[in-house]
């Protein structure tokens, strides 16, 4: 939040007791937590966390897309999950170069060792985590490459690599660029 608001101009907001605003309902689940924020805090959402379960992904080229900070507006994002197809995640490519899902960070496994790509849309809270941990490296994935990786999980705050969401990295070449 800090540095959203840094690179934005404003200071960040203190946040409320987020466990206090937690509904009844809500508190034996896992459970995903938005906050809408400028200057201060505009909104504080709770919904129930369940995975996607993620059997295959397609390449979509998107080199115009900028998700560097994560935003409320995710017009670009959902314009590039509509061309996935029968597919249940695109994992977006700029210039050749892996990137991310539309809600997640990746992760490859090769030869037992795990590597995400050096260029991603999101430095998300998890992927730095991992790299601080040196338990993920970063490298060079590309499409010329890619076939060299056995699977690919997905992750972000809310995923781990032990939760399994993912797929084998052959079912996303059996896909075509779009």
């Amino acid at each position: 939040m800090r540095q959203s608001a840094n690179r934005f101009g404003f200071a960040a907001p203190v946040l409320p007791c987020l466990e206090s605003l937690l509904p009844e309902t809500l508190r034996e689940k896992k459970v995903k937590c938005s906050i809408e924020y400028r200057e201060t805090i505009r909104t504080v959402r709770f919904v129930a966390y369940t995975p996607k379960r993620i059997r295959s992904l397609v390449l979509v080229e998107a080199d115009e897309v900028d998700y560097s900070f994560k935003y409320s507006d995710r017009v670009q994002l959902e314009v590039l999950n509509k061309q996935r197809g029968e597919r249940d995640e695109v994992l977006i490519v700029q210039n050749g170069c892996i990137t991310d899902t539309t809600y997640s960070n990746v992760v490859f496994r090769k030869n037992g060792e795990f590597f995400t790509p050096h260029t991603y849309l999101l430095n998300g809270t998890k992927r730095q985590r991992l790299l601080r941990e040196s338990i993920i490296k970063e490298a060079a994935i590309t499409v010329d490459n890619l076939h060299e990786f056995e699977h690919v999980y997905l992750i972000n705050a809310m995923l781990d690599m032990e939760d399994g969401v993912g797929c084998p990295v052959q079912s996303i070449l059996n896909s075509i660029i779009i």
